[in-house]
């Protein structure tokens, strides 16, 4: 049986976080959930993660800023998380603002939940 892969879902809507928790619990995920970014980043430096679900407009420090941050680690194993963006308003950001953040992939809201479980299969299984 193969490791149980830990993913951080960073997400302040409780209906959002909730809904997406359950979809990737009956996947086999662990779990871990954030409200704002500096529970991410508290998050990362205390848990090995294997992925993170970043909603973009998080309160305290945004998800764009939270990659960043991430990305500077000197933490090899923190820096190299697979961040996976997720927002509503994509509008906002163009495919090169989540490149220059770091980000790995986006997932438009309101989400598609086979796309998700897809796409964090895809970065999990790395």
């Amino acid at each position: 049986m193969a490791e149980t892969k830990t993913i951080l879902i960073a997400e302040d809507s409780s209906v959002i976080l909730n809904l997406t928790k359950k979809i990737l619990e009956l996947q086999n995920y662990k779990i871990l959930t954030a409200k704002n970014g500096g529970e991410v980043i508290k998050s990362v430096e205390n848990n090995k993660i294997d992925a993170i679900l970043m909603d973009l407009n998080i309160p305290i420090k945004n998800g764009m800023d939270c990659t960043r941050e991430i990305r500077a680690s000197k933490n090899k194993d923190i820096a190299n998380i697979p961040i996976i963006a997720v927002t509503g308003n994509a509008n906002n950001y163009s495919m090169e603002d989540f490149k220059e953040a770091g980000i790995n992939a986006y997932l438009p809201k309101p989400l598609d939940f086979d796309m998700l479980v897809q796409t964090v299969k895809e970065y999990t299984n790395r």
